[in-house]
């Protein structure tokens, strides 16, 4: 997965790609850091071991009742606030299938449909965020060098920016947040040079700006947003070994970092340890497998998928989206140029029940091209016209419909 769209854009667009880009890194595979080193000495007590626990395996409910006993044991408390929020905020957008992270590896993401969100979730979500807000203000009024306070501002700022871009694709109101999230807690370490989960943001910053064309750079200083990614790597490192509650987090984002930069080997062993830890944490398991397919390990990530399939039929993992492995599946096959079995992966992830009309579209698509390239053009016009029913004004039933005229070849995919 590339984090943002890599190749040039108009000045316009420019600006949208960064925007993309902070959007993107705010959204680790299935968290986000909830608290930091300063407020853990406050609240560590077993109820938020406990709920972290749950929360990086998955088990959501499970966290979110944890959290709202320990921010009923601190009421006052953004950091607690928080804690909450990320539970109920990211088991809504688990359930509605944006934590996919495939979803995200084309420019075309910037128009897919907004996802339904359950409005009691909606309305709760915002009360919290707002909760939040207000209890990190009225800290930083008393005191503008609260560094908890400034921690907690900055989290929130950038859950805001994650759920306001990725479910309402507000973009440049999502931008706004995130940029207020990053100096929040550039400001914590100016105050605390060793905040170590500070850094994860600001890590995350520098890396996707020094990342950008020397044209969205421009763009980006507009805004007064810079970059490095030397610095945005070595900040990263510095949060996953500091200790935090970011930690994890942090590694998860490394890994999609050092994926970009193939440094695979250090990738995989990040995700391999927190797979180890984590065993019900059904995308952790996946992007371990991504990352061997991504390294080239063709044979390897094939076995990975299917005992990821294997393992969520048999209930390991806590609700997984095996529709999303079935597609992932599907692409290590065609690597491999197994376009008959790639094609019944793909067809496999597209007959799940609850599969997203997006990923089922896509599996479709796919499906088609895979079955043209194993000469079985009957299955492959009819994934084609399939994918047309499902929605004639997408880009992939334009595809479709051009593959219907002239059959799918590999040097054509779009």
């Amino acid at each position: 997965m590339t984090p943002y769209p890599t190749r040039r854009l108009a000045p316009v667009s420019s600006v949208l790609s960064l925007l993309i880009g902070l959007l993107l890194i705010l959204l680790p595979l299935h968290s986000f850091a909830a608290n930091g080193a300063a407020s853990q000495s406050k609240l560590a007590d077993s109820a938020t071991r406990s709920g972290f626990e749950h929360f990086y395996n998955m088990e959501y409910d499970a966290a979110i009742r944890d959290f709202e006993r320990v921010l009923a044991a601190n009421p006052n408390s953004p950091a607690a606030v928080n804690h909450l929020l990320s539970g109920i905020m990211f088991k809504e957008l688990y359930r509605i299938g944006v934590l996919d992270s495939e979803l995200y590896a084309k420019e075309d993401f910037i128009t897919s449909k907004q996802r339904t969100v359950d409005p009691k979730v909606r309305d709760r979500v915002k009360e919290l965020m707002d909760r939040a807000l207000q209890l990190s203000e009225e800290a930083l009024k008393k005191n503008p060098n609260d560094v908890e306070a400034l921690y907690a501002r900055g989290v929130t700022r950038g859950m805001r920016a994650t759920y306001t871009g990725l479910v309402d694709k507000a973009w440049f109101s999502a931008l706004r947040s995130a940029i207020g999230a990053r100096r929040d807690h550039e400001r914590v370490l100016e105050l605390n040079p060793n905040y170590s989960d500070a850094k994860m943001i600001v890590g995350m910053h520098n890396y996707i700006v020094g990342s950008l064309s020397w044209a969205v750079k421009i763009a980006a200083s507009v805004v007064g947003v810079s970059g490095s990614k030397e610095k945005g790597i070595q900040y990263l490192y510095d949060a996953a070994n500091g200790g935090g509650y970011s930690a994890v987090d942090a590694k998860i984002t490394l890994s999609i970092f050092l994926r970009r930069e193939q440094r695979y080997a250090e990738a995989i062993k990040l995700i391999d340890a927190l797979a180890d830890r984590y065993r019900k944490n059904f995308l952790v398991a996946l992007e371990h497998a991504n990352l061997l397919n991504a390294a080239g390990h063709g044979p390897e990530a094939i076995a990975a998928y299917r005992k990821l399939l294997a393992s969520g039929k048999a209930g390991i993992y806590f609700e997984p989206r095996l529709e999303q492995a079935a597609y992932m599946l599907g692409e290590a096959l065609r690597g491999q140029r197994d376009y008959k079995a790639a094609a019944e992966a793909y067809d496999q992830a597209a007959g799940y029940r609850d599969v997203e009309p997006e990923l089922r579209e896509r599996a479709l698509l796919a499906a088609g091209e895979a079955y043209d390239l194993a000469n079985r053009r009957d299955l492959a016009v009819r994934r084609y016209q399939e994918v047309i029913a499902a929605d004639s004004k997408s880009r992939r039933a334009e595809l479709a419909r051009k593959y219907l005229k002239h059959p799918f070849q590999e040097k054509t995919r779009g």
